[in-house]
């Protein structure tokens, strides 16, 4: 989980960086809270395992992923895959890592192994185009696949995820500049204790969502995760820039992004933002999703499974 609509020019740069050192989480398998907010459904089909993700696969049709973001399990897609399932098969990815996903890589990469991963799981399943919808970290890795690999996606959804994410930190951010501030998010998600990890994630969870039992989730989510691969990975999604690559993309992308005046970023805000930031990309359809915070599909379902319904039919 990255939480872009919390970030914004309004705080100090000293600020955000506290915020991404201790809150910039969340993922990881269910436990009592979460089941909850998340309720478990019979055990799918399991397609692939790698030591970089596993895949699930639920439903027949079309081909879409789900991949979550930072820290994140892939039960926050549950209610949407179970929906799609009845005219899509559906792909629900969890990254190594996360989400009690065992993590076997010490402080080698992360995020561009696991696209690496997930395409050679596309090429050896033989699917055809399929539809890939990212959220947070998650959106990252889906714009990286498609840039890198333009002939597999046939189209993209980044569900609140910039291309580069340390724009949120001001125009001028490059990742020569962001780089001390990413080692410095890194140090603190591993050396915090235990009891100061939980607090934190506990007051970052209410600017992650407007739904206490998704912000519940989350935090046992975080706290299952490893962390080692946390601070590899926060590393790498603050210091990666896709924008040069946005012009040269063939790929349709929609970005959708929250905006609430409750808490959230505010709308006009998060509208500049997003225009800036995804300026690079002519054909890109950007949604505002309002009354939402970062986890636009737990705060605002019924919207989003319609904009899902939209994106997946557009040609």
């Amino acid at each position: 989980m990255l939480n872009s609509t919390r970030l914004s020019g309004r705080a100090p740069l000293r600020l955000l960086v506290a915020a991404s050192a201790l809150a910039l989480a969340a993922g990881a398998a269910l436990s009592a809270p979460s089941v909850q907010a998340f309720p478990q459904v019979a055990a799918p089909r399991q397609a692939f395992i790698s030591d970089r993700l596993s895949v699930e696969v639920v439903g027949a049709g079309p081909d879409v992923f789900l991949i979550p973001g930072f820290a994140s399990s892939r039960e926050v897609w549950r209610a949407e895959a179970e929906r799609l399932r009845a005219t899509h098969r559906v792909h629900l990815v969890q990254l190594a890592g996360f989400a009690g996903e065992p993590w076997r890589h010490g402080d080698g990469p992360f995020v561009e192994p696991a696209v690496e991963a997930l395409v050679s799981y596309i090429r050896e399943a033989g699917l055809e185009r399929p539809a890939i919808i990212g959220h947070s970290m998650g959106g990252m890795a889906a714009l990286m696949l498609a840039q890198r690999h333009p002939d597999l996606p046939g189209r993209v959804m980044t569900v609140d995820s910039l291309p580069f994410f340390s724009a949120l930190y001001g125009p001028q951010a490059t990742a020569e500049t962001a780089s001390p501030f990413a080692e410095q998010a890194a140090a603190g998600i591993v050396s915090a204790d235990e009891a100061t990890y939980r607090a934190g994630q506990e007051r970052a969870a209410v600017g992650y969502s407007r739904a206490p039992a998704t912000q519940a989730a989350m935090v046992e989510w975080s706290m299952r995760s490893d962390r080692r691969a946390m601070a590899t990975a926060i590393r790498e999604v603050m210091t990666t820039d896709l924008r040069p690559g946005l012009g040269s993309m063939t790929t349709p992308v929609w970005a959708l992004y929250a905006a609430d005046a409750d808490g959230g970023a505010p709308a006009a805000m998060a509208d500049a933002l997003w225009a800036r930031e995804y300026a690079g990309l002519a054909a890109v359809h950007l949604v505002r999703v309002d009354d939402s915070r970062h986890f636009i599909m737990a705060d605002q379902p019924d919207r989003f499974a319609a904009l899902i319904d939209q994106f997946l039919a557009a040609r």
